[in-house]
């Protein structure tokens, strides 16, 4: 394709250098480090856009979690071909190589109206919540509840209660996201009933995903990395607007930092649940806004 008067092709992301995905990240004011996009090549799909000189210029990953949805992310043009049309050609590329799957987005406010002229729907909004961790106040335990550290023994159980809260099934990257993280999982009679996993991101570390029944669950899974990382880069994002949970966040010293908004095409996308039972499990914590 011909943008901006030089000629731009589609390459395999699996064949660019983390580093030169890593600069065009940064050029856009995102986070990633190149170990950030390592992990992210090795549970989805992409392809990067390159000019012929071999820069990259472009870039767009879709994470299929099953034969019925896959998320999007990681959808980057160099801001000299923002305005060339180089996002929408990405995304119609992606488009015809996501095999009719039902499909989940986290938007920036600049990307929201190309995402809406493509057809995808506003669902709620995600807010990004991040800063120096600071020690929350001590608060009891939820009743009947005992925590503890995540075991690898414990892996079906939180790919279940993640897989209901997320309505698909994520057992290869929650696989892959256990062996990068640490994780708490809270218990009553000997059931999991909520969990937080946690690994370096960006410029420090990101707690998510964080599955629970309650604010007052999730913010007994998620205290423990507040504690371990005081003084020090926390973030988490969440679709939780107000209540306990986001209270706990503003206190531990995650302001919120930006705020996206979820689409989906193809299928209503339930992550907001609201049709489910007062006991259902919620996704409290996204594993980013990439993966959802």
């Amino acid at each position: 394709m011909l943008l901006d008067a030089f000629e731009v092709t589609i390459v395999g992301i699996d064949s660019i250098d983390p580093a030169q995905l890593q600069a065009l990240s940064i050029g856009v004011g995102w986070p990633h480090r190149g170990e950030d996009w390592e992990f992210l090549r090795s549970v989805g799909e992409g392809i990067a856009a390159v000019d012929k000189i071999g820069r990259v210029v472009g870039s767009a990953m879709w994470f299929p979690y099953d034969e019925r949805f896959a998320t999007i992310g990681m959808v980057i043009t160099t801001p000299r071909l923002q305005a060339q049309g180089a996002g929408r050609w990405l995304m119609e590329n992606v488009l015809q190589r996501v095999d009719c799957r039902a499909l989940g987005l986290n938007a920036t406010a600049e990307a929201l109206r190309l995402y809406v002229s493509l057809g995808f729907t506003i669902k709620q909004a995600v807010y990004q919540r991040q800063g120096i961790a600071a020690s929350p106040p001590d608060a009891a335990l939820p009743a009947g509840a005992t925590l503890r550290a995540f075991g690898t023994g414990d892996l079906a159980d939180i790919i279940a209660l993640d897989k209901r809260a997320f309505d698909s099934d994520r057992s290869t990257l929650m696989k892959r996201l256990a062996e990068v993280s640490t994780g708490q999982v809270l218990e009553r009679e000997g059931r999991i009933q909520a969990f937080s996993l946690c690994r370096a991101f960006g410029r420090g570390h990101v707690v998510g995903p964080i599955v629970a029944r309650c604010d007052e669950d999730a913010i007994a899974v998620t205290s423990p990395y507040v504690v371990e990382h005081a003084g020090h880069f926390l973030r988490v994002d969440t679709r939780q607007r107000s209540g306990l949970f986001p209270q706990f966040l503003e206190l531990s010293g995650m302001s919120v930092y930006d705020t996206l908004n979820t689409m989906w095409m193809g299928r209503p996308w339930p992550i907001a649940r609201e049709d489910a039972a007062p006991e259902a499990p919620i996704t409290y914590g996204l594993a980013s806004h990439t993966l959802s």
